[in-house]
């Protein structure tokens, strides 16, 4: 894989803060999850009715895509050429437990639905009716080198021209997204897409106490 690719833009949301491009778009203070993600969904003036039926992982993913990709012309792709694939280390286990609770008493299929961490997947390219590549991996940490190697394969054999990539991690409370838009071409601001410039990206947000590589 001798080709350079280059990240167009990133996003970063974690401690109740969400960066475009290493700028500050949105901070508040909020206890819980829940109360965050509405605020940044309410400043980001998305109209999107599902999004308050989505569990906190999906929403957290939908966020960070939906500033991640407000400058990208999709039009210039067909919907086959762009791909997502994230990756977290702990799968859909926050909806998995409330899912769980809701079983004690009547099952909710509403938390059920969401108990696939690629369901982040699906509703991002449902809003941008992307249909290229997905998948979504779980790694005990964010892991910078598989990511690199990964698109940069997807990029190189043709089976994408762009994708959107990185770490969507959410259990509780304690959250954190970190996403990637990879392209072929150059543009004015990207850098290159490897290794360092990764996890150069990725470092400045906070790791959480107890949830290594979170």
């Amino acid at each position: 894989m001798n080709n350079q690719y280059y990240i167009s833009s990133h996003c970063t949301i974690s401690s109740n803060a969400v960066r475009y491009n290493g700028t500050l778009l949105f901070e508040a203070e909020y206890t819980d999850i829940a109360g965050f993600l509405l605020s940044a969904y309410q400043l980001i003036r998305a109209k999107y009715p599902k999004f308050y039926k989505m569990d906190n992982l999906a929403k957290l993913g939908w966020l960070a895509a939906e500033v991640l990709l407000k400058n990208f012309d999709a039009a210039k792709y067909k919907p086959t050429d762009i791909g997502v694939v994230l990756s977290n280390a702990g799968s859909s286990l926050d909806a998995d437990k409330r899912y769980y609770d809701s079983v004690q008493e009547i099952a909710s299929p509403a938390l059920f639905v969401y108990t696939l961490p690629n369901i982040v997947i699906g509703e991002i390219c449902i809003r941008h009716h992307f249909k290229g590549e997905n998948a979504f991996f779980i790694f005990e940490r964010f892991n910078a080198a598989f990511i690199s190697r990964y698109i940069s394969l997807l990029l190189e054999t043709g089976q994408l021209q762009v994708c959107i990539c990185g770490w969507v991690e959410l259990l509780g409370d304690e959250y954190k997204a970190v996403l990637f838009l990879v392209e072929k071409e150059e543009k004015e601001g990207s850098m290159p897409f490897n290794i360092e410039n990764i996890t150069k990206i990725y470092s400045p947000a906070q790791t959480l106490p107890g949830r290594e590589g979170f």
